[in-house]
Formats: structure tokens, C-alpha cells, sequence
């Protein structure tokens, strides 16, 4: 059962799919990673994206985030569609309008902290808003860590940076793999919670793949994919809830 949306919410989009298909080989070994899916994301919203294994999920981020490209269909994000970008375009509008945040933590060992977070900035030439910055730093818990390297930091730690590094340009959306894979079921909550909290106080959008309905229930919507489609949506999450839509999936991932 699906609820319906607040009547408040916002309904500016910060991303949008349109009968999105990938397609992977031919003939008989021909795979259908996407079916046609059409989904918005909409600003100062968190998302998270579910699904039995094979469903498409990751697939689904990773065309909407410019990460892969797409068999047809169209991606937008803002009023930038990517299908028309030439591939510096499109590298640009990732580093200038897109943050990204991956199970694996990918910081580079020999900066610090803060070098790490601001990095993106210092390759585009661009420096960052200090004030915006430090609301950032303070928000992730990272004040009095940031002249510390990855490897003197905790797997939190890390991923803490990682959040840091993805808000710290003011993307116009945000995408998380997995964020939370690597990190025990405390770190993995503060990660989480700063995630949160960077919709609800910073007005960022966030959407992010997750097998745990326990993460799933920090977002604002959770919507389910099985077979390249997507088959439902909930408002207002809670674990229970994202769990027992879960188990209504059968070995091939098709509803009951």
C-alpha cells in the first residue's frame, strides 16, 4: 500500500528519470537492467532506493547520476538534460552539481581531512564558501579532526569526511551507494543522521541505494524497484514498514 505525500512537500524536482531503460548484450543473453522507469526526486528530499538483488537499483542511481549511461529514455537533473551533454559536459555538471558518497569511503591517504573534503573544489579551481563550509564541518562532527589523515581515522571518521567532501560544494543533489556498508550499526546511524539532517536544516536532496530497512527509514520516501520497475512507494518509512514490504518479494523479486 502506498501513502500518499504531505500536502506541503515540495514539488520542485532536483532530478528526473523518463521511461529510463538499460539494456545490456543481445538476442538471448540480452538483459534488461531498467524497464522504462520514470521517477522525480525532488529537492530538500532524502529517497532511498530498494530492491531484491538484480532489481535494478544501483543501476537506476548510477544512470541518474551520470555515472553510466542509458539504453533510452532521458535524465534531467535541474533543467540540464544528460543525454545532450558531450562527455566534458557531463564531467563538469558531476563535479560542479552532483555530490557523491560510496560504501568505499575513496578518500586519498595522503591528504587530510579537510584536503579531502575540499578537493573536488580545488581541482575545478573554485574555492569554497567558508561560511557554508564550516556549517558543514560542524554539522558532520569533523572540527577537531581535520588535520587527521584516513588511516588515523575511524571507518566513521572517514565516511563522516565523505558526507563533508559531498555537501561541501552545495550540489544540487546528492547520491549514496550503499553508504552505510561498511560501518557498524553506531556509525552507521550518525551517517545516517547527518544525512538527515542536511535535508531537513541545509535543504539538500539525497537519494541513496540501501538493502537496510533500518537506513531506509531515515528518508523521507522509499521507493521499491523489482525487475527494472519500479512497483511501490511509501511515505514516512519506518523499518517495520520497509520490512514488510520487502518480504513481499518473492525469490525473483516480483511482488505477491
Amino acid at each position: 500500500m502506498t501513502t500518499a505525500p504531505i500536502a506541503d512537500r515540495s514539488t520542485l524536482v532536483a532530478a528526473r528519470a523518463t521511461e529510463l531503460s538499460k539494456i545490456y548484450g543481445q538476442g538471448e543473453t540480452q538483459v534488461v537492467a531498467l524497464d522504462r522507469v520514470s521517477i522525480d526526486f525532488r529537492q530538500a528530499e532524502l529517497t532511498a532506493i530498494m530492491g531484491p538483488s538484480g532489481s535494478g537499483k544501483s543501476t537506476l542511481m548510477h544512470c541518474v547520476a551520470g555515472l553510466d549511461t542509458f539504453s533510452s529514455g532521458s535524465v534531467s537533473i535541474g533543467e540540464t538534460e544528460l543525454g545532450s551533454l558531450k562527455d566534458k559536459q557531463l564531467t563538469k555538471l558531476r563535479r560542479d552539481k552532483i555530490g557523491f558518497i560510496f560504501q568505499a569511503f575513496n578518500l586519498l591517504p595522503t591528504l587530510n581531512a579537510l584536503e579531502n573534503i575540499t578537493l573536488p573544489m580545488d581541482i575545478a579551481g573554485r574555492k569554497p564558501d567558508k561560511q557554508w563550509l564550516d556549517s558543514v564541518i560542524e554539522m558532520v562532527g569533523l572540527s577537531g579532526r581535520l588535520g587527521h589523515r584516513p588511516a588515523q581515522l575511524s571507518g566513521g571518521q572517514q565516511q563522516r569526511v565523505a558526507v563533508a567532501r559531498a555537501l561541501a560544494s552545495r550540489p544540487e543533489i546528492i547520491f549514496g551507494d550503499e553508504p552505510t556498508g561498511n560501518l557498524d550499526s553506531r556509525s552507521g546511524a550518525e551517517v545516517l543522521g547527518f544525512l538527515r539532517n542536511s535535508v531537513r536544516e541545509l535543504g539538500q536532496t539525497v537519494v541513496m541505494v540501501t538493502h537496510d530497512p533500518v537506513a531506509a527509514a531515515y528518508a523521507d520516501r522509499v521507493v521499491f524497484l523489482a525487475d527494472g520497475r519500479i512497483v511501490d512507494e511509501v511515505y514516512g518509512p519506518t523499518a517495520d514498514s520497509v520490512l514488510d514490504r520487502m518480504k513481499r518479494f518473492d525469490a525473483k523479486g516480483r511482488t505477491s
